[in-house]
């Protein structure tokens, strides 16, 4: 359990103020001018030395992604890019680091910037956080009025400006190349990699992406040291995060909390456990709706970080805990992420495009009990078509959670579906053909 020493954001609830005096009360901006003197070299090789790992889903080694800028800034301009679009459902972590916790992210914004010789920031924020965004609008406001941003920024003989910008929505922004696409104006759609946007980026200069969480807890790294942070969690699995924990608990919340904590721990002391308690839990989602779900008889035991997970065959995320008990029709709760995939697909690629509409259909059906024993493989098979054979990670992200059905639940899968749909009625008693649901009154 993570000691209220070693907790980065402390003001998660909104209990000491949000505004910038609050701010440097708790720590924020203290030293910044000192540690920006250490030099660029320094910062990015205390944050590769803390192990820190992106915390937006892909877990990249962040330090390791700041070396990626180009040590000398030659013709084109360099650009520190932030990821506040955050789309994954059951994910919320971000906006309250937006509402509460601002200066911990402008801080991080100028020590990244230096860090990968940018003057330049851009916040691309979710459209529909747009409250948040007023109240980040209005902490970067107060930074500029204390000079800590703009020309010397915290005395520190560097300067930046930071933008923000707000998106539309769209889930596919959250993909890095797709951002950079939207905020030159353009349809969100992915680049095609390489050149990665460390080389080729925003306006066709070096860009360095990275999430609101990872960029706001840099600072804090720097000032505690590395061995601090790496102190916490496990080896590659270094320091502190927030979880996002919803749906059949008690108290639903974010928490902040040490890296590795086993989930049940999690779950009891922070949610107030499952409803209907612990014995009542069917599966759980550790990461967002993109990762695979994990059945109870796994969940007893699991710890929260991105190997462990791994090795579960699911994957950390963004750490967004979706809780589902044995009320909830599982089968009903995988067609309704996969309609979201379908949805939110940007159409590029075929087997993502196609494969996302086909694996709502099929689990729709298989939800009715309208389905065929060989679709269930069929449905396995439309899923490894889609992974692995896209511009981007979505479609990933839309095969994984059917995968983890069907890897856990197969058996209740055809189970419902083990008779013959052919011969089967519904309401009239008038037979029906497999995919006579598609038209809008199914007893036509």
């Amino acid at each position: 359990m993570l000691k209220d020493e070693d907790r980065i954001f402390k003001n998660l609830y909104n209990d000491l103020g949000w505004n910038i005096n609050s701010a440097v009360t708790r720590g924020d901006w203290s030293q910044t001018k000192n540690l920006i003197s250490k030099g660029k070299d320094w910062i990015i090789k205390e944050v590769k030395d803390s192990e820190l790992r992106g915390r937006g889903g892909a877990g990249f080694p962040t330090g390791l992604k700041l070396s990626f800028a180009p040590k000398e800034v030659g013709s084109r301009p360099h650009y520190l890019v932030i990821n506040a679009d955050e789309s994954e459902p059951g994910t919320c972590k971000d906006r309250d680091i937006l509402r509460f916790e601002p200066q911990k992210l402008i801080e991080g914004c100028l020590i990244a910037s230096y860090a990968i010789s940018a003057h330049t920031c851009y916040i691309y924020i979710r459209g529909e956080y747009f409250r948040e965004g007023q109240r980040l609008q209005e902490a970067i406001n107060q930074a500029f009025e204390k000079k800590f941003l703009g020309k010397n920024a915290c005395d520190s003989g560097w300067d930046l400006d930071i933008y923000l910008h707000y998106g539309a929505g769209s889930y596919i922004c959250g993909e890095e190349t797709a951002l950079l696409e939207s905020l030159e104006g353009k349809k969100g759609l992915p680049r095609l990699k390489p050149p990665f946007p460390a080389l080729v980026g925003l306006y066709g200069c070096p860009t360095i992406v990275n999430n609101v969480e990872t960029i706001a807890v840099i600072p804090t790294i720097l000032r505690r040291g590395a061995k601090w942070f790496t102190s916490l969690g496990r080896p590659k699995n270094t320091g502190t995060k927030i979880f996002c924990i919803s749906g059949n608990v008690n108290y639903p919340c974010n928490v902040e909390e040490e890296m590795g904590i086993p989930l049940k721990q999690l779950i009891e002391k922070h949610a107030g456990g499952v409803s209907g308690g612990w014995d009542n839990l069917q599966a759980v989602i550790p990461g967002g709706s993109s990762m695979p779900l994990l059945p109870k008889n796994i969940c007893d035991t699991i710890r929260m970080d991105f190997d462990y997970l791994l090795d579960q065959k699911s994957g950390l995320g963004t750490a967004a805990i979706v809780v589902m008990n044995k009320d909830q029709d599982i089968i009903k709760c995988m067609a309704r992420i996969a309609k979201f995939y379908k949805h939110e697909s940007c159409g590029q690629c075929t087997p993502c495009r196609e494969g996302a509409g086909w694996m709502w259909r099929m689990l729709e059906r298989m939800a009715k009990g309208e389905a065929t024993l060989k679709e269930v493989d069929l449905l396995f098979d439309v899923t490894k078509q889609i992974e692995g054979h896209t511009i981007c990670a979505f479609g990933e992200g839309s095969a994984w959670p059917v995968q983890g059905l069907l890897r856990h639940f197969r058996k209740e899968i055809e189970r419902r579906n083990s008779s013959n749909p052919l011969t089967k009625r519904i309401g009239d008693k008038i037979p029906y053909l497999i995919d006579q649901h598609l038209l809008e009154n199914e007893n036509a």
